[in-house]
């Protein structure tokens, strides 16, 4: 025990302890204070504050044992920081009156101000940090203060100014470096903020708060170890960290580990169970293991939990497609999304005057917008447009978000006029980059995936504004004047087409894509049933396109050739288990099964080597991987039904010339794929021709795509020209 402790304990002591970080002794010394004197207010307010980290109750019976004695601005200020979020009025009213005792209070201004920053209420807020600020310019703390509610506030070009004013003043605070970081990941600046958050760990090495942001900033850039260490650090010093929970689950849900990443998830969400981002990232984790019902229950339940959380409602939406048969269902909840989301920047750009020359014939700047210029299935369809774009009438400007880059594109960056690095670039600045750029046809390459920018297009920074190749659904925001299609993934004349769609559809003359498998030297093996003396069936769709109405699809199949396999790709552990009992449910003898996991695309092209027969899903059709099959010599039968998403199949076969391979009922597709099964010459000959065939439609016809493309943007540009030329 201190000598103070021992001798004359006093509240200067008491003080002093506690301002060098000895809260035990400050306790003790306060403690015999007011063992002394039952009515020492001081004491029993340091006494208070001292509490409020460990007992709010305790610290608040404190502090109404100083306030019986007398009423003082500190004390009233001790009172407000004992108040929850449930208090807030009385928070308020106590500050008030402490500033009414003591109108130049910086510290009560601080306060107030953070209660109403607290409260949503940020012109408030300002206004008390501002006067506390006027009384005492230099104090680190309110300036830490101030930056920070700005930022919950999202004003985020003041957040970062008061944050750096915040370190000029106190260059080691790293609570304040943290909080830059954040506001700088807020505004897309990932590789400024990596060197925040490095910094803030060299100040701070174990705080918890920079570790988990700084796991999760190392994860997105690829230094996996590193990120590990930090967020395994942070779970280690703090095991009830739902961010760091959140953050490692993200890590194992990019390296494939579904079941670790789930379990980090669950954990984060038991913690707390209204934690809006872990049950999105949950729901993500849901989706790869093939539940998409999970999935849309999960984010759902982050929609309850956070209802402005953007991502939770696009990945909803997203999922939804997948789900249901009935178009009229996806378009309410993507108008829901732009209600909710987009509404007030809609209305701000609605009468948006653009500058751009409405000549209908000059030369068209087309933007093309997207966080996927890289290896990634986007490329497949994009390169043979670029490659083949009318330079001399189209300039093309390409806007790459996100940070991941790689040789592919290089590749792409060479068939731009344009390119533009857009990763860090925050909304309402890249709005304002392609209104300077003067951009004709902006097109969203991304919609509702991962990585999309919807309030951008809800900006509307260009006169027309087009939805295509994510996939052919609604996006179901106004600010999307038009989508592709094609006449197989939307009948022309047929009654009611459009109406699931907010755009306006405009039917490319043969295909929704052009495709370029990207798969030098990958060669089409022979047909594997003549050497296995059985039908191997094959599906490489991602996991969540299985669905009940999928299973109960396949179903008569497999019961008509016991003796088929079938070959499906889900990550290992518990989503094999899940996938497996469904099956059995449904009829399907588990035995029959064969597992792989996601591969990269050389040793995922050969795995169709094993595959005789490619089985489609359904409500959503294979996209990408049906043309992977084909490309390989594996025939795709399909189902197709009321949607867009449902309607791929048929549109790929049609274009082959094989539209006798589509059915539009269940019964319909048992019978041809049991007959096709059944039909191994038939098999060997599509296997050899499927490729030539490829190569020889409007499906790999890159020069023939582009002019169809281009002639839909001229035709859109053309009726923006005329309203323009109406509307003066």
């Amino acid at each position: 025990m201190s000598r103070s402790q021992t001798s004359e304990p006093s509240l200067a002591a008491a003080e002093s302890a506690w301002q060098r970080g000895d809260i035990e002794t400050a306790r003790a010394l306060c403690a015999q204070l007011i063992c002394a004197n039952a009515h020492d207010a001081d004491a029993l307010n340091l006494a208070a504050m001292l509490e409020i980290g460990r007992d709010r109750l305790a610290a608040r019976a404190l502090v109404d044992r100083a306030l019986a004695v007398r009423e003082t601005p500190s004390f009233l200020v001790t009172f407000a920081m004992t108040c929850d979020a449930g208090e807030r009025h009385r928070a308020i009213h106590a500050l008030q009156c402490a500033l009414e005792l003591e109108p130049r209070s910086p510290i009560a201004l601080n306060n107030l101000g953070h209660v109403y920053g607290e409260a949503g209420d940020c012109a408030a807020a300002s206004l008390c940090f501002e006067r506390a600020l006027a009384l005492m310019p230099t104090h680190a703390a309110i300036h830490f203060n101030y930056g920070t509610m700005l930022s919950q506030a999202g004003e985020l070009a003041r957040a970062e100014a008061v944050l750096r004013r915040t370190l000029e003043l106190a260059p080691a605070h790293a609570n304040a470096w943290n909080n830059l970081g954040q506001v700088l990941l807020k505004q897309h600046r990932q590789s400024e903020a990596l060197t925040v958050f490095e910094h803030a760990r060299t100040l701070a090495p174990d705080s918890v708060d920079v570790l988990t942001n700084l796991g999760a900033l190392l994860a997105g850039v690829g230094r996996i170890d590193e990120a590990r260490a930090a967020l395994e650090r942070a779970l280690t010093l703090e095991p009830t960290r739902v961010s760091a929970w959140n953050n490692l689950g993200n890590l194992h849900l990019r390296l494939g580990d579904v079941d670790e990443a789930r379990a980090a998830f669950t954990r984060a969400i038991e913690l707390k169970p209204d934690f809006a981002d872990a049950l999105l990232n949950l729901g993500n984790t849901h989706s790869k293991m093939g539940d998409i019902e999970g999935a849309i229950a999960s984010y759902r339940r982050a929609l309850v939990a956070q209802p402005a959380h953007i991502g939770a409602h696009s990945n909803l939406l997203f999922a939804l497609m997948f789900a249901t048969d009935d178009g009229h269902t996806v378009r309410v909840e993507a108008e829901r999304f732009a209600a909710q989301h987009e509404a007030a920047l809609l209305a701000a750009s609605e009468h948006m005057h653009h500058a751009n020359l409405p000549d209908p014939a000059r030369r068209l700047r087309i933007g093309y917008v997207s966080p996927d210029f890289r290896h990634h299935c986007q490329s497949l369809f994009m390169m043979p447009l670029l490659r083949h774009h009318d330079h001399a009438a189209f300039e093309i400007v390409c806007y790459a978000l996100g940070n991941q880059r790689d040789d592919m594109t290089d590749q792409i960056k060479r068939h731009a006029d344009l390119w533009r690095e857009a990763g860090e670039l925050d909304d309402a600045r890249l709005a304002q980059q392609i209104r300077d750029d003067s951009i004709d046809v902006l097109v969203d390459l991304t919609m509702h995936m991962d990585g999309a920018r919807r309030l951008l297009f809800a900006r509307r920074p260009a006169p027309v504004q087009v939805a295509w190749l994510a996939y052919p659904g609604t996006t179901g925001s106004p600010s999307i004047g038009w989508r592709l299609t094609d006449p197989w993934i939307d009948p022309p004349g047929t009654p009611h087409i459009d109406a699931p769609y907010t755009e306006r559809s405009l039917r490319l003359p043969d295909s929704f894509w052009c495709y370029d498998a990207q798969s030098p030297g990958v060669e089409v093996s022979p047909l594997p049933a003549l050497e296995n003396g059985h039908i191997t069936f094959g599906c490489l769709n991602n996991p969540c396109k299985l669905t009940d109405a999928t299973l109960a699809l396949w179903a008569p199949v497999f019961a008509a050739l016991p003796d088929a396999r079938l070959i499906l790709m889900a990550p290992p552990g518990a989503a094999r288990e899940r996938l497996a009992a469904r099956f059995r449910a449904h009829g399907i003898d588990p035995a029959q099964l064969d597992f792989v996991g996601f591969q990269a695309r050389e040793a995922y092209l050969r795995t169709y080597g094993k595959i005789d027969i490619a089985l489609d899903t359904f409500p959503a059709n294979g996209h990408t991987t049906s043309l992977d099959a084909l490309w390989m010599g594996v025939p795709v039968p399909t189902r197709h039904g009321r949607t867009a998403l449902s309607r791929a199949g048929l549109c790929l076969l049609a274009n082959l010339g094989l539209p006798e391979l589509a059915a539009d009922n269940d019964a319909d597709y048992a019978r041809i794929v049991t007959a096709l099964a059944r039909d191994l010459p038939r098999l060997a000959e599509l296997r050899a021709g499927l490729r030539a065939c490829m190569q020889a439609s409007p499906l790999m016809d890159g020069a023939r795509f582009a002019r169809n493309m281009e002639a839909a943007f001229r035709h859109m540009w053309q009726a923006w020209c005329e309203a323009s030329a109406c509307a003066s």
